[in-house]
């Protein structure tokens, strides 16, 4: 297979994330942890970057450990402190350094951690395509602090006398530590019941949110977790939590799908959403939107996704016979549920009632862009930009957008079985158009833009071992 490459998310990250195969091993320990020297003085790995990208400044690391195929990749930018953490597997445990973005050398390592014991088939299945589920590390703002988040699935307290018990441990660290040995402010086990793939732990609203039980980015059951505390709250039974519920036959598929320090997110089964207490979408639907939908007249309205304390929203404008007319896409601010911006776009979406999504909501550093696949937004001049195929041109998907609102995506083609390299294509979201430019096949984009003046790359090596990558802005 030919060197991988990825986009932001989901885009084109089948490359890079689940790779050509599996291992023998997720999570083999004792494949070294990388220097703990900048990467800077090695040569630079020629990589094929955008043109706002110096291909000859920056430095590369390796992740050795991680298997072929996986889920995730244990690598995040944290927020606030222009540094970025990485997971790395040594005989005495697993090992998170954090790394400055300007130069790569480790501003602080953690003391080996250890993690439950996985769950069965954890370590997936390459002949079935199935990913291995490995430790993973998050950045996460809360209340104007940064934290540095290892979590791990797995079983506590099981040995050949006790069955124990599954949960999601989580290990807080302060971002701005020191040290080469630093422990962690506190460890957190959150009950699951899940299998290998089926956790996904996330922060955009403001708190950390635990959720498990599905395939996809938003699972059905959730428990938020106060990093700051310890303190956890469990969302088990989410089609109580809006009293709206109380009035469709549709709620028992609702789900939490972010957690914010004024309440949980809620998207009930068949439409509608808010904040319990605080706000519902009734009250913030754009204008020209019927309050019901569908046969059933359900509450309208759908959360795609969120991202940076925002939500995107799809809402219908076919009335109570469907008539075949756009969506309307809305990005709401998650706490008041406020309108910022609107658009009318082909793209279908999913349904809230269902985990998973095509896309994931991507946003830039400054929060003024915001994007999901082929529809795009500039939240200062409350403008969106539709991207799905009018007809000739073809469907372009976003995977992530700099603050001066360049964004790098994929043409997207009619096979998905395709064995031909995506072409990438370059847009300026400033316009009213995009004005999307052919970069083509081969070319690397960041995963994530303007860390402290870099863009930071994912991509596998000849030996399909993970590299990542910082390259300085020009």
């Amino acid at each position: 297979m030919r060197a991988a490459r990825t986009m932001a998310g989901a885009v084109l990250a089948a490359a890079v994330v689940t790779g050509c195969s599996g291992s023998d091993s997720a999570g083999t320990k004792g494949e070294g942890g990388g220097p703990d020297a900048t990467s800077a003085a090695k040569p630079l790995v020629k990589l094929s970057v955008p043109s706002a990208y110096d291909g000859a400044k920056g430095w590369d690391e390796s992740l050795v450990w991680v298997p072929e195929s996986v889920g995730t990749l244990p690598v995040a930018v944290v927020p606030r402190s222009e540094t970025v953490a990485m997971m790395y597997a040594a005989p005495g445990g697993y090992t998170v350094k954090v790394r400055t973005a300007d130069g790569g050398q480790v501003r602080w390592a953690s003391a080996p951690w250890n993690p439950p014991t996985p769950v069965e088939g954890a370590e997936g299945n390459p002949e079935s395509g199935e990913s291995a589920e490995i430790p993973d590390v998050t950045g996460v703002e809360q209340d104007g602090r940064a934290y540095v988040v290892a979590y791990a699935h797995g079983m506590r307290g099981k040995d050949d006398l006790h069955e124990g018990t599954e949960v999601v441990r989580l290990a807080v660290y302060p971002a701005d530590a020191s040290g080469s040995s630093v422990k962690p402010l506190r460890e957190i086990d959150v009950p699951v019941s899940a299998d290998p793939g089926e956790v996904r732990v996330r922060a955009e609203g403001g708190r950390l949110l635990v959720a498990w039980g599905e395939d996809g980015m938003y699972p059905r059951w959730s428990h938020a977790v106060d990093v700051a505390t310890g303190a956890v709250t469990p969302y088990k039974d989410s089609e109580n939590l809006l009293p709206q519920c109380d009035e469709v036959v549709a709620c028992p598929n609702s789900r939490v799908m972010a957690a914010s320090e004024v309440g949980p997110l809620v998207a009930m089964g068949r439409g509608g959403f808010g904040v319990p207490g605080r706000w519902f979408s009734d009250d913030v639907r754009p204008d020209g939107v019927d309050a019901r939908s569908g046969l059933l007249g359900t509450w309208n309205g759908d959360v795609y996704g969120v991202g940076d304390g925002r939500l995107l929203a799809r809402w219908s404008r076919g009335g109570k016979y469907g008539a075949d007319v756009d969506p309307v896409w809305s990005v709401h601010d998650l706490r008041t549920g406020r309108i910022q911006a609107r658009l009318e776009c082909g793209y279908d979406g999913a349904q809230q009632f269902d985990a998973a999504r095509d896309y994931p909501v991507v946003t830039s550093p400054s929060g003024r862009y915001l994007a999901a696949g082929p529809v795009a937004f500039d939240l200062e001049r409350k403008k969106g930009i539709c991207l799905d195929s009018d007809g000739n041109r073809k469907t372009i998907v976003l995977g992530s957008i700099r603050d001066d609102g360049t964004a790098y995506g994929a043409v997207q083609e009619d096979s998905a079985t395709s064995d031909i390299e995506p072409v990438v294509a370059q847009l300026d979201l400033t316009t009213g158009t995009g004005e999307p430019k052919v970069l083509g096949a081969g070319i690397d984009i960041p995963q994530y833009t303007s860390v402290n003046g870099s863009g930071l790359f994912a991509t596998r090596d000849e030996d399909k071992n993970v590299r990542i990558s910082l390259r300085r802005e020009r």
